[in-house]
Order: structure tokens, then sequence, then C-alpha cells
């Protein structure tokens, strides 16, 4: 969901897809399911391929979850997902989180996971997330955050790729580092009523390390990010090719360990 004043960094290219098809309710908002009730309305905002939606769909039987995204071509794809599922409760439509077309008090849940660190103006965007959200309803968000990022062996071009990332995510207009930030967006749209939490994902696995090493080489070379990078002289392409074997020399570690923090909000409205 990016603004008028961002540009998405990841583009959508098949490693974000591969990326976003990944995460469940259950690895990427389990501090939402306590809240969740079976009759609720939902908004889920930059729904992408629509797993974490249709999660959240399954757990509302008697309720509606509607998935937006800003680009519509993703949303084919939830659809998808929701018609495997047999989900009949689901809805997909486009929509721009910084004026979301909601009346106030739509929907008893709104939630956002990885969206606000792309956002042009992040305390707008829950602006209008708490506006469509009813009196005792929540919003939800959840953002990874880069500089928190940790890892194992140590690695310089690794840290040259956060560094690059980094530079390129705000030049776009976002915040990488968002996780550390929610509750401070959240008091400056007037929000009162937090809950801040965080979060891990790790890869240490052979299979968890061969799919995230995977994703970044792939991403640093071959998607939108690759290319903003260079067209925006952040990066030259021998600098992204050796980041990329970097990233498969990191995954080929028996002792390679990596941890994706996430910052975690729960807002009562």
């Amino acid at each position: 969901m990016a603004g008028e004043a961002a540009v998405y960094t990841h583009g959508h290219h098949e490693t974000l897809l591969r990326s976003r098809t990944w995460r469940t309710a259950a690895n990427s908002a389990a501090y939402l399911l306590p809240e969740i009730k079976p009759d609720q309305r939902i908004l889920d905002v930059g729904c992408g391929p629509g797993t974490i939606t249709a999660d959240l769909a399954a757990l509302v039987p008697q309720g509606r979850v509607t998935g937006v995204e800003l680009a519509a071509g993703v949303l084919d794809q939830a659809r998808a997902v929701a018609a495997e599922r047999g989900l009949a409760n689901t809805e997909f439509e486009t929509a721009d989180v910084h004026r979301l077309r909601y009346a106030d008090d739509s929907f008893d849940v709104v939630h956002a996971h990885q969206v606000l660190q792309h956002v042009g103006d992040p305390v707008q965007a829950l602006r209008e997330m708490r506006r469509v959200t009813r009196p005792g309803g929540i919003v939800a968000v959840r953002d990874s955050d880069y500089a928190a990022m940790t890892w194992y062996p140590q690695s310089q071009v690794l840290d040259d790729w956060l560094a690059l990332y980094r530079r390129v995510a705000r030049a776009n207009g976002g915040e990488p580092d968002a996780g550390r930030r929610l509750k401070s967006w959240a008091l400056r749209a007037g929000c009162t009523d937090l809950t801040a939490t965080s979060a891990t994902w790790t890869y240490s696995t052979p299979e968890e390390r061969a799919w995230w090493s995977g994703l970044w080489a792939d991403r640093t070379t071959a998607s939108s990010y690759a290319k903003i990078a260079v067209d925006g002289g952040h990066a030259t392409t021998e600098d992204l090719e050796r980041i990329a074997a970097a990233w498969r020399e990191w995954g080929e570690a028996e002792d390679g360990w990596f941890c994706v923090l996430h910052g975690e909000l729960l807002i009562r409205v």
C-alpha cells in the first residue's frame, strides 16, 4: 500500500509474492488472534496475495473480511486463495490507506501487516484506519524493523545490503525501521489506548536458510528493488551481484541464523 509520496520498494516481483504467501495469521498476526470473534467484520489493509486474509476469514465464519490493496493485480491471487479454501465471507478491493472509501465505524477490526513502512504518511494512514473502526473495535498494525535485524555469521557484505536497503526505502518515501515507530505514529494520530509488543521471525534450519537467502538473493538482482537501487544511483549492478552472492553464502552456512524483529501495536478505539 504505497501512498502518493512513497514508492513500494519491493514492487510485485515473484520474490515478493514468495515471501507474502508464506505469511499466515499464526506467524504474522498472533498478537491479534485473541481479539478475534466469530461475527466480526475485518478490514485487512495491504492484503497482498491474501493468505493472512483467508486465515482471518476462517476465524469469523459469521462475519466478513475485506482485503484491500493499492495495486489491483495481486488481488486475483487473493481471490483464488479464498476460493480454494471455500471462504465465501471475503471480498477484495483496491483502496488507498490514506483515503479509505469506507464510512466511519465500518469495521470491528482493521489490520495491517508490513504496510506502514511503505506508505507516504503513516500517521494519516493510522487516522484513516481508526476512523473506519467502530467504537470498541481494534486497529492492529505490525511492521518489521530493518535496523534491528541481526544475523550470524557476520558479513560485511550483508551489512552493506542492510545499509543499501534502508537508503533505497527512504529515498522512496518509506521508513524501513517502522517497527520501533508504530507507537509514536499512533500517538501522533490521536490514539491513546495502546498496547505495544514485539515478535520475531527466525530462520535457522537448512530449509529456512535456503528459503530466506534465496528470496533476498533473487530480490537483490531481479526485482523492482534492484532497478530502483541502480536507477537511483544507490548501487551498481556489480554491487547487487556481490550482495546476492553473500546472501547465498550465508544460506549455505551450517551455523547460519537470521532474526527479523517486528513491532506490534493494538489500538483500542
